[in-house]
């Protein structure tokens, strides 16, 4: 999308979100606003008991994007294009996913406050991996709190990053299958898809590579 100043990447955990944003500001001579993951106390804990420690995880890291989005709204957008790793609204995602009702309530009525204030991308990019994929991708990279994330969580999550994506329509959205694309060492494949990323319109569009892998 040619234009574009705010880029959000998005998709399921290990489907290499950081990594592209980290190319794609290189290419367009950008900045990446990174999710700050690892700072979350409570993660590693909800991974062992997500029953128990969902509310918290969630709390936190609703905050804690929400005061870094704050943050890129009082960037020069007009200067410089700006990657994030991850779209403000999919903090959603995780809490429908892992609250119960009356935590979800609360939360809505805390999300729908802050997110008012925050500004929207010019465009999305929704990753898209396999199941399998994203367990050998996360397994690979080895991080101590990711140790005890379950294939089933993994696939509930595919399967709840999919059906968020197909209802989404805030922003041109350009969903990449990326289980047969390497545009990590591919440098073939990483033109291929900045070239999909320049030609984008309003609106969704799949794209579904031919692959290298």
């Amino acid at each position: 999308m040619e234009g574009a100043r705010y880029i959000a990447i998005e998709g399921p955990i290990g489907v290499g979100k950081t990594s592209l944003a980290e190319l794609l500001a290189r290419a367009m001579k950008g900045r990446v606003i990174e999710e700050q993951v690892e700072e979350n106390p409570f993660l590693k804990d909800f991974y062992s008991d997500r029953q128990k420690y969902s509310f918290q995880t969630q709390l936190f890291f609703l905050l804690s994007r929400y005061r870094q989005q704050q943050e890129l709204a009082q960037c020069d957008l007009f200067n410089k294009t700006i990657i994030s790793d991850y779209l403000f609204a999919k903090d959603r995602i995780f809490a429908y996913l892992n609250l119960d009702k009356n935590e979800t309530d609360l939360y809505e009525q805390v999300y729908k406050t802050l997110d008012a204030k925050l500004p929207k991308p010019d465009l999305v990019i929704f990753l898209q991996a396999t199941t399998e994929v994203l367990t050998e991708r996360v397994n690979t990279r080895n991080r101590d709190y990711e140790k005890e994330i379950k294939p089933d969580y993994l696939e509930a999550l595919q399967q709840a990053y999919n059906d968020f994506f197909f209802h989404y329509d805030e922003t041109p959205l350009l969903v990449i299958n990326s289980s047969e694309i390497d545009f990590v060492n591919n440098e073939g494949d990483l033109e291929l898809l900045i070239k999909e990323i320049r030609e984008m319109k309003k609106g969704i569009k799949h794209f579904v590579p031919l692959g290298s892998i």
